[in-house]
């Protein structure tokens, strides 16, 4: 440990945030990160704590306490305190083949276990973890390292989000001759087309992207697996196949006037306007503008909050966000210690800039649509939202949120987005290799395997685990990597942790 009193002799001190108002007038991220030798002190904090639970990743009551892929965090915090750049990069990329993406959309799970946090303030991990991959690339530690002997084995993954770019790496690695199959024509899938610009720009993708066509995985977009190409035409080609196409299947919002016209899936809202802005800046007018709109954003999480976001940039007259449950507490619950996932209020950027445009935090909560409203052409022009409140079904004994009698409320509207979660995998790929699917749509394998019904087909990411996170589907790239290495060769030496 570099610093024993680390934690003590600094506070803590993150990115700075460029202003509400001044960001919003571009697409571009907005963090301005410390010097080197600022992120210096801020690695000097780590306690280096007898259990570092940021690393564990175990689940506590139903949530995910620290990292899921083990990131040896005191080790590289203390590497960056030192100044071993090097080091710190090759002990973080050990268990992280993405930390470019995981420093800039990750909700940052291993801060939230940070033991320094149960006293005080965590320790920047996530910014850490930053400094370390931006110097990587930087020094070039980071260059393409071409595997020095080939197995012979072929691999085809579809899908090119975290878990099919994880795997794709790890085997190649391995030796193993990998293609990955994106039916987009950029590949990165979820990270691409799913995430905004403001918190992800899509160059740093397209970086990574080049060292691995650098190593060797090839890459085939504007191909969509069991329409342009048969599952059995790949199954003949490869050894084996893994399916990673994340759990794209939209949840619906069932209420009158459901087909006005004006309501759109939070998915395709957002991809089409990262789509646009990359194929013209947004000159092509190929995305659902919000301009001059009334903007009623369905669903409280982060793909609603990148919604508010990305609207407000594109200058709405107005956006509510509508949450059926409760707004949670400031601070944590005494039936929420730590290290538990805090369950406390957060107001993410799209919210601070609706704050600060719109005076006021555009989060209603305990609330749904009732109905929406359309003119004689059947254009949305409002809708109907109604209360909601917790109560016990008498009959089942379960809590569910009811309607309030005679709390109806009208809102203007002509743009509605429903960024409501995902009901698991598009049907059209598992019916294409004829996998059999669980009872929620996902990709069914045993427990603590990554092997379909299907002979030398695999899968993992969303698809196998539902819609979960970026660090989760990159971990699940790694597992079913060793599994498939361990298939293909008898034994397998890929790191999954």
């Amino acid at each position: 440990m570099g610093k024993p009193t680390g934690f003590m002799d600094y506070e803590r001190c993150e990115a700075r945030s460029i202003e509400p108002k001044e960001r919003i007038k571009n697409y571009n991220e907005f963090h301005v990160f410390l010097s080197k030798e600022n992120q210096q002190k801020q690695a000097a904090r780590c306690m280096d704590c007898g259990v570092p639970f940021c690393q564990s990743g175990a689940t506590i009551a139903g949530m995910t306490s620290g990292c899921p892929l083990h990131n040896l965090v005191p080790e590289w915090n203390d590497l960056v305190y030192s100044g071993n750049w090097q080091q710190a990069y090759n002990r973080l990329h050990k268990t992280n083949n993405f930390p470019e993406f995981t420093s800039r959309v990750c909700p940052a799970l291993c801060e939230k276990a940070c033991t320094c946090g149960h006293w005080g303030d965590a320790v920047s991990v996530r910014d850490n973890e930053h400094g370390v991959i931006e110097t990587a690339y930087e020094k070039g530690y980071a260059a393409p390292h071409v595997p020095k002997v080939r197995t012979g084995k072929k691999v085809a993954i579809i899908g090119s989000g975290p878990s099919g770019l994880a795997a794709a790496d790890q085997l190649n690695q391995r030796g193993h001759e990998v293609t990955v199959y994106e039916r987009d024509d950029r590949v990165g899938g979820l990270l691409m087309y799913g995430i905004p610009n403001m918190k992800l720009e899509k160059h740093i993708i397209d970086r990574k992207i080049d060292v691995m066509k650098a190593e060797g995985v090839n890459f085939v977009t504007d191909c969509n697996v069991g329409k342009d190409i048969k599952a059995a035409e790949l199954l003949k080609q490869y050894d084996r196949v893994i399916l990673c196409c994340g759990a794209k299947k939209p949840r619906d919002i069932k209420a009158e006037g459901r087909d006005a016209e004006g309501i759109y899936f939070a998915v395709d809202y957002l991809s089409r306007t990262t789509k646009s802005l990359l194929d013209s800046n947004l000159s092509d007018q190929n995305y659902i503008s919000a301009k001059g709109k009334n903007v009623v954003i369905i669903g409280g999480g982060d793909t609603g909050n990148d919604c508010v976001g990305t609207a407000i940039r594109q200058g709405a007259k107005s956006v509510t966000q509508l949450e059926m449950m409760p707004c949670p507490p400031v601070e944590r619950a005494e039936n929420n210690p730590w290290p538990e996932w805090p369950k406390v209020l957060k107001t993410d950027y799209g919210q601070e800039e609706a704050i600060a445009c719109f005076g006021q935090d555009p989060r209603i909560y305990q609330t749904t649509v009732k109905e929406f409203h359309k003119d004689k052409n059947g254009k949305l022009n409002g809708i109907t939202i109604v209360s909601l409140e917790s109560k016990k079904d008498e009959k089942t004994g379960r809590m569910s949120m009811v309607e309030v009698a005679g709390s109806e409320k009208k809102l203007p509207a002509e743009l509605v987005l429903i960024a409501a979660g995902f009901l698991g995998t598009e049907d059209y790929i598992a019916k294409a290799f004829g996998v059999e699917l669980n009872e929620r749509t996902n990709v069914k394998t045993e427990t603590g395997s990554y092997a379909t019904s299907v002979k030398n087909v695999f899968a993992a990411g969303d698809m196998h685990r539902g819609q979960s996170l970026v660090v989760w589907a990159i971990r699940e790239g790694r597992e079913v990597a060793h599994e498939v290495d361990e298939s293909l060769m008898g034994y397998s030496y890929l790191s999954i942790q």
